[in-house]
């Protein structure tokens, strides 16, 4: 009977294996983000402002502010993580932090700061 009972614990083990992502993952997202947020800033430039007074007109702006939006949040998010990871991660931050004498707030202010100037350059694209 037991032979007829498949092997539960290695299945699980085989269906939760971890996957390795493409390596041109990162790349590919950041462009697919990076075009939503030019067509959602395309459409917002080509809407005019006239059309405000028929509620009917409204989708297509309210749409692209919000895909647009999401997508540049999201693209200063990846952004900021490839940074991050390529000076070492969370670990790496905090060891550099150590060396300069730095705190968890000023580890915090600096990237904040980070955020802020990829969505500069994001927005200074435009």
């Amino acid at each position: 009977m037991s032979q007829a009972l498949p092997n539960f614990e290695g299945l699980l083990r085989e269906a939760l294996a971890p996957v390795e992502p493409p390596e041109d993952l990162a790349r590919r997202l950041e462009s697919t983000l990076t075009s939503i947020t030019e067509l959602a800033a395309g459409e917002l430039e080509a809407w005019e402002l006239s059309a405000m007074r028929d509620p009917r007109n409204w989708a297509r702006p309210a749409a692209a502010v919000v895909l647009g939006g999401g997508a540049g949040a999201a693209l200063m998010l990846l952004r900021a993580r490839q940074r991050q990871r390529s000076t070492g991660g969370l670990k790496g931050a905090r060891e550099a932090a150590e060396r300069l004498g730095e705190d968890a707030r000023g580890v915090a202010e600096r990237t904040l700061r980070d955020l802020s100037d990829e969505a500069r350059r994001l927005l200074g694209d435009r």
